[in-house]
């Protein structure tokens, strides 16, 4: 923060919302929007440049997650506090949000003022993720993978992607599935094979295929 001003940027593929998010915010002194962006890419590019104090990210995105673009920002820039905004209720976006680093998780339709003070809230370092809940769902989450611990590293975009290697698609059919380009996909899998220790998708199809196997059982 400069001058006790905290500096926001806002990630939105939706230019009304940024815009009422932008209108918003700005109205409050102690806050300044120091840039916007519609997609993935472009807050990649723009939030180094800008140095905000918290990025306020939308977590569905036409090129990507918010919470990808999180996991790059706070790796790159650890400062920077992060605030997922969602649409829908999703446990698995909350703890690939929390995995990411995010300091908190709301949904759309927050009531302006609490926006307002979550913003500030993560500008001085608080975590809005609710301990409970967030454990809840880590617990149901390891629940769900077989007791595999090689499993937990994986976002649940990466745990998708990896069922459907399962499958038997290809990069370019998955993209199609989760609506990504396949470059993006190609991405994914490359995290995903590092993260399981493997080499060739071929070796995480069958190894997907024995912990179906094994929860079959």
């Amino acid at each position: 923060m400069t001058d006790g001003q905290i500096r926001v940027f806002l990630l939105d593929d939706h230019e009304l919302v940024r815009r009422g998010l932008h209108d918003l915010l700005s109205l409050e002194d102690d806050l300044q929007i120091v840039g916007e962006a519609a997609s993935a890419s472009e807050a990649l590019a723009r939030i180094p440049a800008c140095r905000p104090d918290v990025a306020v990210l939308d977590v569905r995105l036409p090129d990507g997650s918010g919470v990808e673009v999180c996991r790059e920002i706070r790796s790159l820039l650890p400062d920077v506090g992060c605030l997922m905004l969602t649409s829908y209720a999703d446990d698995e976006a909350m703890v690939d949000a929390l995995l990411a680093g995010a300091g908190g998780y709301v949904l759309k339709n927050i009531r302006g003022d609490d926006l307002v003070d979550a913003v500030r809230r993560i500008a001085s370092g608080e975590s809005l993720l609710d301990p409970k809940a967030t454990e809840r769902v880590l617990e149901r989450l390891r629940a769900g993978n077989g007791g595999d611990e090689r499993l937990a590293p994986l976002t649940g975009q990466e745990r998708r992607i990896l069922d459907l290697i399962g499958e038997g698609l290809t990069n370019r059919q998955i993209g199609e599935r989760l609506h990504l380009a396949e470059k993006t996909v190609k991405n994914y899998v490359s995290s995903l094979l590092a993260k399981l220790g493997m080499e060739r998708r071929t070796q995480a199809a069958a190894y997907i295929a024995r912990l179906d196997e094994h929860d079959k059982r």
